[in-house]
C-alpha cells in the first residue's frame, strides 16, 4: 500500500524556516551573528532560490509534474541534474541554511539536516523506487554517474 503524502516538500521547507525563526527566537544557544555570517547565509539562500528556479524550469521544460509521484513522464538528467539527483531539494536544504546561518543561532543550525534526512525517507526513496519501475534502463545509469545530493 503506497503511503500517502499530505505534506508536500514546499510544506515542510515552511516548517523549518517557521522552526529556524522560533529557535532564534526561543533557544538560540550560542549566536554567531557579523556580517560574515549574513553575507554568507544571504549566499547560501540565494544559490538555493536559484537551484529551485533552474531545476524547476527544467521539469516544467520536459512536460512532467514538479508534485512528487504524480504524472512522472520524463527523466530530466540534464542541468543542474547532471550534478546532483534532487536539485529542488537540494535547493530547499539551502534555503535553509541560509536562513539558518543569517539568524546567527546555533540551534538553527539542525533544521537543514533534519529536513534532509525526513525529505531522504519521506520522498527521495520512495520516488527512486518509482523511477527505477518507469526508466529500467536509463535511471540505474543515471544513479550509477550522478550522486543523491552532491
Amino acid at each position: 500500500m503506497a503511503h500517502k503524502r499530505i505534506i508536500y516538500p514546499p510544506m515542510w521547507l515552511v516548517i523549518g524556516v517557521v522552526l529556524i525563526f522560533t529557535l532564534n527566537e526561543y533557544l538560540p544557544g550560542p549566536r554567531f551573528t557579523g556580517l560574515a555570517s549574513q553575507l554568507a547565509g544571504g549566499a547560501l539562500l540565494v544559490a538555493g532560490l536559484a537551484i529551485l528556479v533552474i531545476a524547476g524550469g527544467l521539469f516544467q521544460r520536459a512536460g512532467t509534474d514538479m508534485i512528487p509521484f504524480r504524472e512522472v513522464s520524463a527523466l530530466v538528467t540534464g542541468g543542474v541534474y547532471a550534478f546532483t539527483r534532487n536539485p529542488m531539494y537540494l535547493g530547499m536544504a539551502l534555503v535553509l541554511l541560509g536562513t539558518a546561518v543569517t539568524v546567527g543561532a546555533s540551534t538553527a543550525l539542525v533544521i537543514p539536516p533534519l529536513f534532509m534526512v525526513i525529505i531522504e525517507w519521506r520522498y527521495i526513496r520512495p520516488e527512486e523506487v518509482l523511477l527505477r519501475e518507469l526508466f529500467p534502463q536509463e535511471y540505474p545509469a543515471y544513479c550509477a554517474r550522478v550522486r543523491r545530493w552532491l
